[in-house]
């Protein structure tokens, strides 16, 4: 006799729910065991949520557009005799950071934000008073709060907007339907805020043309970096770093670091290095808060890393680096950029940034503009190092220099202190040790 088992949501990280924008499976439909049966989507990430056992869908307990969060159960499936409901396996994640985020360029070894947050980019758009007792004279708008969180973010005035969910609720597309339609309308002669629409263009009487579609990475940490873009007023602050006694360290002990399973990388210093500058200007392990009148300082320093993989940038998170030790944060790297590249990290992996690195260092380049990877207020930017002649008073001498860019949110950073954070990491950098002070 066939048993029917709950499959229900497992730990989907730090969000109490979630929402659902895919429902990949139907009553009567055979799954395997990890077959995908929906797709949530937070502000972070997109994940897919499997199967723990194979077997037929009996019934599906959830819809598109509902938030669920742990526990909640997807369908009921008739499984065979002496199955053991299990706890689902975390879900992978395909974010988007930081970057954030940040970020944005990829980092052969190991940005971007973090990974990224899901939204469409600002518009203005007309407003209207809404009163929540609706005496205002428009109409009462029905969303739940992350809808109203979302709108919030965009600009949108939610009276304005139509429902399409149960009763008329107002969903998530609702709203970014909405502001396409801000987005497409023709723009005011008359000026405004508003962000006049890109021609659009028959290319093929041009010439041949090839449509391939980007992937859903790509579509999610698009839309968060468009909007960082939009709504920080960036700076970048540009200097070189004399790496050569950090190098020749580096090399001294990297055998030593590959007897014990790990690639010690300049990353690693560079990180250590990062958070030594972070404890002396906490203003860039910071947010601004949501009505943006306060600095919120983290006394926790959590690095994200911009990552390159098959289907596009993701920014992991690594916890705590200030608690650990070289060869810890060379280990802890090393897997969870691998993770990344495999489609195999979850939602708490790209969560808790404070601040954010890109490095090219491993593809090339010099100087470039990391975008901040919101929440979070200031980026780095590392290129590829390169031997130069540098003059110490009375003759140049060979040095090994690295050159580095940091972007920051002037609404927190002024321009002093941006150099002054630049200056002292450059110090950090030139003498390792000066971390463990």
């Amino acid at each position: 006799m066939a048993d029917l088992i709950e499959l229900k949501v497992p730990d989907i990280g730090d969000f109490d729910t979630v929402e659902i924008i895919e429902v990949l499976v139907s009553v009567g439909d055979t799954v395997e065991e990890n077959q995908d049966l929906i797709t949530l989507e937070s502000d972070k990430a997109a994940m897919e949520i499997p199967a723990s056992h194979a077997g037929v869908i009996t019934e599906i307990k959830v819809a598109v557009g509902e938030q669920i969060g742990e526990g909640a159960v997807i369908a009921t499936i008739e499984a065979s005799d002496g199955a053991v409901e299990a706890e689902v396996p975390a879900p992978a994640a395909a974010p988007a950071p930081a970057a954030a985020q940040t970020q944005t360029t990829p980092a052969p070894a190991a940005e971007v934000q973090k990974p990224v947050e899901t939204k469409v980019e600002p518009v203005a758009v007309e407003s209207v008073p809404y009163a929540p007792d609706g005496k205002s004279g428009v109409k009462h708008s029905h969303a739940s709060p992350s809808v109203r969180q979302f709108a919030r973010e965009l600009g949108v005035n939610l009276s304005l907007v139509s429902g399409s969910g149960v009763k008329g609720r107002l969903t998530k597309e609702d709203v970014q339907n909405f502001v396409k339609q801000k987005i497409n309308a023709p723009a005011k002669a008359s000026g405004g805020s508003a962000i006049p629409p890109v021609p659009v263009i028959n290319y093929e009487k041009f010439g041949e043309v090839e449509v391939t579609e980007l992937s859903r990475i790509k579509k999610i940490s698009g839309k968060h970096l468009h909007a960082c873009w939009l709504n920080i007023p960036h700076v970048t602050q540009f200097d070189e770093a004399d790496i050569t006694e950090l190098e020749k360290f580096r090399k001294e002990n990297k055998d030593m670091a590959a007897k014990q399973g790990v690639n010690l990388t300049p990353l690693v210093f560079i990180m250590k290095a990062v958070v030594a500058s972070l404890k002396m200007f906490p203003e860039f392990n910071a947010s601004l808060s949501e009505d943006k009148e306060s600095l919120i300082l983290k006394n926790y320093f959590n690095i994200g890393v911009a990552v390159d993989t098959p289907n596009g940038l993701m920014v992991p998170v690594i916890k705590d680096v200030d608690k650990k030790g070289f060869l810890e944060i060379a280990g802890e790297l090393g897997e969870i950029s691998n993770r990344a590249r495999e489609g195999a990290l979850t939602a708490k992996d790209l969560q808790g940034g404070t601040f954010s690195i890109s490095s090219l260092g491993g593809i090339g380049g010099s100087f470039f503009t990391p975008i901040v990877n919101a929440p979070e207020v200031a980026i780095l930017g590392v290129g590829r190092h390169k031997m130069k002649p540098e003059w110490n008073g009375s003759e140049f001498v060979p040095k090994l220099m690295l050159p580095l860019s940091v972007s920051y949110d002037h609404r927190v950073v002024d321009g002093a202190n941006g150099a002054r954070f630049t200056t002292q990491l450059n110090h950090m950098l030139s003498d390792i040790r000066k971390v463990l002070l």
